[in-house]
C-alpha cells in the first residue's frame, strides 16, 4: 500500500439537527478484482453493498457497508431532498482531489405514484448509500476509503477497528483465488400479467389514435424460480463477463439485489461539463456481419423507430438548452451495437451553467421519452392506468455523485431484481399508433435476453 491520506471533517447534517463528525481515510492499493472485493463483503455486509462500472471501463466503484444512507418518499421532491442532504453532509470535505471524494450511490424509483404491491413493496422512492468501505478503480489505480460518520468526537478506537476490517477485506480480495461462479439453475419461469400486457397495447394504441398521447412506453416482467438461493456475486460475475460494453450495476437493499447491464447513459457530469445519450429505437443483431449490417440499415431507415428516437433527442436537447451555456448535438443518429441488440444513438453534451447540478439534470430528464413517452404527463397517466406492474428501479436513474458534484447516472434497463431464489426481469417498448401487440411482445423477448442468459436461461425465437 503505497500512499496514504487522512481527512477528518466536522459536518452538521441539518436534517438530523445535530453535529456529526465525518472521518475518512483513503489508501492506494495494488490492483485488485472489484468483484472479489464485493464478494469479500458477503458475510458481514450482505444487503448493504453496491457495484458500478461505467461503459468505457474507466471507473469501477464498489461499496461495502453503510456509513450513511439517504432515503426518502418525497415524491417529486425526492431529487432535491437527496441533493440537500448530501451537500450538507459533504460541505466540509476536501475538494479537488478525485481520490479523496466520498461517493454516494443509489437510485430513484421510476414512478413514486405507483403503489402496485410485489417485489418492490416498501422500497424507498429514493435510496442512496455512502459506503463504510469504498473501492474506486480509476485509470488503473485502486483506492480504498473508510468512511465513518459519528456523533463521537473521539472515534479513534472505532476507526482503528474499521482499519483492521479494511485490511482483512483487501487481503481477501487480493490473495484468495478469484472464484468462478456457475450460472444458477432455473426450475421454472412464468410471465406475470402477459394477457393484461397484450391488452394494454391495444388500449394504448387506441388512446394514441384519439390524439391523447403520441407515444407511451409499456413494460412487463418475466419471473424465474431457481433451484436454490442465488448470491449477488454469482449474478454480477455473469453480467461482468457477458456484457462488457454496458453500464454494469448492482444495488442491494436487505434481501433484494437490483442489477443490470444498461447501454444507456442518462447523464454524466465531469468538471462542469454534462453528457447524455439519446438511445431509442432498436432491432436485433444479425447472425452474420452482412445480416447485422442489413438490420442496422433497416433500423436507420425505419420511420417508426426514427420518430421514437427523435422524441428523445428533442426532449434531452431542450433540457440541455435550459441548463447549459453551450451544447453540441449531431444532426442524425448512429448505431449503438451491443451483444444482443442494436439501437439508434445520438450523444449530447454541454457546459453547465452555474446553477445546474447532476441531480437537477436527472430530475429534469427522468423519465425520457424512451422510458415514459410523449407528452410526459399524458404518457405517465397511461402507464399508471394500463401497465399492470410496479417498475421499482427498472427504467429509472441509477448511479453516483461525489462531494464535488461530479457523477453519472445510467437508465436502469436490461435489468432484474433478485430475491433469494426468485428473479424478476423487466423489459418494455415504445407504443405508437401502429404498434401491434405480438411484435411488441417479441421485442421484449429480445430485451429480456441479456439478464435471462446471465441467470442461466434462454429464450428461443
Amino acid at each position: 500500500m503505497q500512499q496514504k491520506w487522512y481527512q477528518a471533517t466536522e459536518v452538521e447534517v441539518d436534517s438530523l439537527g445535530q453535529n456529526l463528525h465525518f472521518y475518512m481515510e483513503t489508501i492506494e492499493v495494488s490492483r485488485l478484482s472489484a468483484l472479489a472485493f464485493y464478494a469479500a463483503g458477503e458475510e458481514l455486509y450482505k444487503g448493504e453493498r453496491f457495484y458500478w462500472q461505467n461503459r468505457e471501463k474507466t471507473m469501477t466503484l464498489v461499496g461495502l457497508g453503510h456509513a450513511y444512507t439517504i432515503q426518502n418518499n418525497a415524491k417529486n421532491d425526492r431529487f432535491d431532498a437527496v441533493e440537500a442532504e448530501w451537500k450538507s453532509l459533504t460541505k466540509n470535505c476536501v475538494k479537488g482531489q478525485s481520490e479523496l471524494q466520498p461517493i454516494l450511490f443509489g437510485g430513484f424509483t421510476f414512478d413514486p405514484q405507483n403503489e402496485v404491491t410485489g417485489e418492490w413493496t416498501d422500497f424507498p422512492e429514493a435510496y442512496f448509500a455512502l459506503a463504510t468501505y469504498q473501492l474506486v478503480i480509476r485509470d488503473d489505480k485502486a483506492f480504498v476509503s473508510i468512511h465513518l460518520i459519528s456523533k463521537n468526537e473521539q472515534a479513534e478506537s472505532q476507526f482503528e477497528a474499521l482499519r483492521k476490517e479494511r485490511d482483512h477485506l483487501i487481503h481477501a480480495a487480493q490473495v484468495k483465488e478469484v472464484k468462478t461462479y456457475s450460472k444458477p439453475e432455473i426450475t421454472s419461469y412464468f410471465e406475470p400479467y402477459k394477457e393484461p400486457y397484450l391488452a394494454s397495447i391495444d388500449q394504448v394504441t387506441a388512446l394514441i389514435k384519439q390524439k391523447k398521447a403520441d407515444k407511451v412506453v409499456i413494460a412487463r416482467s418475466l419471473a424465474l424460480q431457481f433451484k436454490e438461493q442465488v448470491s449477488s456475486p454469482q449474478v454480477l460475475s455473469q453480467i461482468i463477463h457477458e456484457q462488457p460494453e454496458s453500464y454494469l450495476f448492482g444495488l442491494e437493499r436487505q434481501e433484494l439485489l437490483f442489477f443490470g447491464a444498461s447501454p444507456e447513459r442518462l447523464v454524466k457530469v465531469e468538471n462542469g461539463r454534462a453528457f447524455s445519450s439519446c438511445v431509442a429505437g432498436s432491432i436485433k443483431r444479425g447472425k452474420t456481419a452482412e445480416e447485422d449490417e442489413a438490420y442496422g440499415q433497416s433500423l436507420l431507415n425505419d420511420s417508426k423507430n426514427g420518430g421514437e428516437h427523435q422524441y428523445v433527442v428533442d426532449m434531452i436537447a431542450e433540457t440541455f438548452r435550459e441548463n447549459c451555456i453551450e451544447m453540441k448535438i449531431p444532426d442524425s443518429p448512429r448505431l449503438l451495437k451491443i451483444r444482443d441488440i442494436q439501437h439508434l444513438y445520438t450523444p449530447v453534451e454541454g457546459q453547465l451553467n452555474s446553477e445546474a447540478t447532476i441531480l437537477q439534470l436527472t430530475k429534469s430528464l427522468h423519465p425520457t421519452p424512451a422510458l415514459g413517452g410523449v407528452p410526459r404527463k399524458e404518457a405517465m397517466e397511461a402507464i399508471r392506468k394500463y401497465e399492470p406492474m410496479n417498475r421499482g428501479l427498472y427504467a429509472a436513474p441509477i448511479g453516483w455523485v461525489d462531494a464535488e458534484g461530479n457523477g453519472e447516472f445510467a437508465v436502469a434497463i436490461r435489468s432484474a431484481a433478485l430475491l433469494k431464489d426468485k428473479a424478476f426481469l423487466y423489459a418494455g417498448g415504445g407504443i405508437v399508433a401502429d404498434s401491434e401487440p405480438q411484435s411488441e411482445y417479441e421485442e421484449t423477448l429480445v430485451k429480456f435476453r441479456p439478464m435471462l442468459r446471465a441467470l442461466g436461461g434462454q429464450l428461443h425465437e
